[in-house]
């Protein structure tokens, strides 16, 4: 979502040798337009699909790079995230992983990748142009620890992680749904909040931003009210922006509106789960 999933889509164009846009099929072996088909129920959803277009560079990306650094999020497996995020040398067991849901074009995600390559970013999204630019950005940085995930989040945390696998969690400007009769969509959510405390290590980060007042509030309401959760902030009201958060293309247009954002910075509360003995297993 975020810069993103305002935007999200339906990978049925891209552009020609001039730069026009112009009708092309598919990707073969890219994202799919539908991972999870019809065989995971859904009553809460990370994104509002809308079509786009997909440039001539991002749609070389998704053909070349999906293979190695994309999957889709089709519910029916769980993902080992060492082996997710391996490389030439194996497994990277000891890599911290974030997931990111929604990151519009990917710079900002490209841009943290690139700071930290000592953690490795989970990156969701349905745009597929997002898709394709990330991954070229991601090659032209030389980051490996970016992988692109296409597909519904909640069917990620849901489905396909293992309990107390993620280091941190990153919703950036997700659709603030502005009209009452539509709040019930938000993503930070009680039980969207309950879906994703499992997947987080005890000390996790929970960072949302919004430059929407109206949403920061019921953030602030919902996260201080969760017990999985607790604020950062010894005033337990706002953040200041982090200093790793860098400023997006979609967060410039907001400010420049007049718009104020703001952070959120919640950790997940609870005890490791110890690995289980050798006289437990036997």
């Amino acid at each position: 979502m975020s810069d993103s999933s305002r935007n999200a889509d339906a990978p049925d164009a891209s552009a020609g040798s001039k730069g026009r846009v112009t009708a092309a099929p598919r990707f073969p072996g890219g994202p799919s337009p539908d991972p999870a088909g019809s065989h995971h129920e859904r009553r809460i959803r990370s994104f509002q699909p809308r079509r786009s277009r997909v440039t001539t560079s991002q749609g070389d990306a998704l053909r070349r790079l999906w293979p190695t650094w994309g999957l889709d999020i089709d519910g029916l497996r769980t993902l080992d995230l060492a082996e997710l995020f391996g490389d030439e040398r194996g497994p990277r067991p000891d890599l911290p992983v974030v997931l990111e849901i929604g990151f519009g074009m990917g710079e900002a995600t490209a841009e943290m990748a690139a700071a930290d390559p000592d953690t490795g970013i989970l990156a969701v999204d349905v745009h597929t142009p997002g898709q394709g630019n990330l991954l070229g950005l991601a090659e032209r940085k030389g980051l490996d620890n970016v992988r692109v995930a296409n597909g519904d989040a909640i069917i990620l945390l849901r489905e396909m992680l293992p309990p107390q696998c993620l280091d941190g969690l990153r919703v950036y400007f997700p659709d603030p749904w502005p009209k009452a009769r539509h709040h019930k969509r938000r993503l930070i959510q009680p039980e969207f909040l309950s879906l994703a405390a499992p997947s987080l290590k005890p000390g996790a980060l929970l960072h949302c931003a919004t430059d929407w007042e109206p949403y920061a509030e019921q953030m602030l309401e919902v996260l201080t009210a969760h017990p999985d959760f607790e604020n950062t902030q010894p005033d337990g009201g706002y953040a200041p922006r982090p200093a790793f958060r860098p400023r997006t293309r979609f967060e410039g247009q907001g400010l420049d509106k007049g718009h104020v954002v703001h952070d959120l910075l919640f950790r997940r509360v609870g005890r490791t789960t110890a690995a289980p003995t050798a006289a437990a297993q036997d």
